[in-house]
């Protein structure tokens, strides 16, 4: 039988372990890793920290504006609200102006808890960019915030 090439793209060469997406999603499976083995609070997730801080810098906040300082999905944020809520991190009150409007700000506990992480974190991303030298790690953080800045639209 003849061997019958179909028109298809070669793609005998494309290697999915050296992709951008797929590098970027390992580089993030380590930066958890090591965000849960050092992590002050072990029940504490990274983007559960990444809420605090969002509180902390921009004060109390909705829903809405918790999913665009953090990136995270409106389904995601929702229920990071109600996890970080049971803990008694946070607090949810009503809007004055739209009653509608939920707002969450942080507890006395969420910032003692941001005092003990901060210091934490900046040790977890030392620990990731660990084997860069700083000059790579200057490039590594320019290249992220330009990929990210190319689409300022995007989540």
């Amino acid at each position: 039988m003849a061997d019958v090439k179909h028109d298809r793209p070669d793609t005998d060469d494309y290697d999915v372990t050296q992709q951008v997406g797929h590098l970027l999603r390992r580089v993030y499976q380590r930066h958890l890793s090591i965000f849960q083995e050092n992590a002050s609070d072990p029940n504490l997730t990274s983007v559960q920290f990444v809420t605090l801080c969002a509180l902390r810098d921009h004060g109390p906040s909705s829903q809405t504006e918790l999913v665009k300082a953090t990136a995270v999905d409106q389904g995601t944020i929702r229920g990071i609200i109600e996890r970080l809520s049971a803990r008694g991190l946070i607090t949810t009150s009503g809007d004055e102006q739209d009653g509608r409007k939920i707002i969450m700000s942080l507890t006395p506990a969420a910032e003692h808890l941001l005092d003990e992480m901060i210091p934490a974190a900046r040790v977890i991303s030392e620990l990731t960019m660990a084997d860069l030298n700083p000059a790579e790690r200057v490039a590594l953080l320019y290249l992220l915030r330009r990929i990210l800045n190319y689409h300022p639209e995007l989540p």
